[in-house]
């Protein structure tokens, strides 16, 4: 009988990065994500710039003591994968030892996702797997939740939130609540500068342990932002952005991770870090070293930033499991 896994950090000290060969604008989902960027430069160039970022950042996170773990391209795949950098909207772990699979709107998005690889990359770094579990069906393309993307986890309360949007429907939502046993779900509707539902949840919010920046400016409903935001303040200090520092700078697209040393860090772009005031900054380092890397060409063209290529690994070690059964 498997036991409850003595490893129950709410914070990462690994992560899963795939590396993006594939990278290139991706006309599926370019269709209604406003944060991409069609490329002005030569299409191998920007591959070529996505790679060194990817390389340069996990070399950054790695001195920093996270351990990174990077999926490779598969040598049998031969469907292109633009977005294949940004895994955590395709699966998420926990801390008994589930994989959680997520239903993707794009279907090129779809084709990224490669569970048999990434359960043997967890077990050869002693990772143990109990099973694998969808949310939904395999093949859905009308119900879609597309993961740690779509929504922003409270671990330590046991609260998700998630704004409404293609990617994430209100009764796949509520699947996932109900399947995963979470205290609360919490469901809202966003609105970005032109107008248009903010694609996924995790540009416009992230929570840390103790903390939560939020761009509470795009929640529409007044009594639906303040619903948010009381609940937020129930555990945390809150940072909120503004509609700008979403958009223009992803400042809301940030992750807090913990080394071994049981050092807090808070992960962000160049471009996140340069587009919070002095004084949020301020406040953030209270809750951890902020570790800014560049990534312009991945961030502009993928319209993602640096929350989005990093896949929580939760997943206890080996022996852990083994003291816990």
């Amino acid at each position: 009988m498997v036991g409850v896994p003595l490893n129950t950090a709410r914070l990462a000290d690994t992560i899963l990065m795939v590396r993006p060969f594939d990278f290139d604008f991706n006309e599926e989902t370019g269709r209604d994500n406003e944060f991409q960027n069609r490329p002005l430069a030569d299409l191998n160039n920007v591959n070529a710039q996505a790679m060194n970022e990817f390389e340069n950042m996990v070399i950054r996170l790695r001195a920093e003591g996270i351990r990174v773990l990077v999926l490779e391209k598969s040598a049998n795949s031969w469907i292109k994968t633009p977005d294949a950098v940004f895994p955590n909207n395709w699966f998420s772990t926990e801390h008994d030892g589930t994989i959680v699979a997520y239903p993707m709107l794009a279907e090129n998005r779809r084709a990224e996702r490669r569970f048999e690889d990434v359960e043997q990359l967890l077990e050869d770094n002693g990772f143990y797997i109990r099973n694998l579990i969808n949310v939904g069906r395999f093949t859905e393309k009308k119900y879609i939740l597309e993961g740690t993307g779509s929504m922003v986890i409270d671990h330590s309360n046991e609260v998700v939130y998630a704004a409404e949007s293609q990617r994430c429907h209100p009764l796949q939502f509520n699947n996932f609540i109900n399947l995963r046993r979470y205290r609360e779900g919490v469901l809202f509707k966003t609105a970005s500068s032109n107008g248009l539902p903010v694609y996924h949840t995790n540009v416009m919010m992230s929570i840390g342990d103790g903390f939560a920046v939020i761009c509470s400016e795009c929640i529409v409903d007044p009594s639906e932002r303040g619903r948010v935001v009381d609940k937020l303040a129930e555990n945390h200090e809150i940072i909120d952005i503004s509609m700008f520092q979403m958009e223009r700078h992803f400042c809301g697209n940030i992750l807090q991770v913990r080394n071994p040393l049981n050092q807090n860090l808070i992960v962000m772009s160049q471009n996140a870090y340069n587009g919070f005031t002095d004084l949020q900054k301020a406040r953030l380092e209270a809750y951890g070293k902020l570790v800014p890397v560049k990534i312009d060409t991945i961030e502009t063209v993928g319209g993602g930033s640096a929350r989005c290529m990093m896949a929580e690994i939760f997943s206890p070690n080996v022996g852990e499991q083994q003291i816990a059964s």
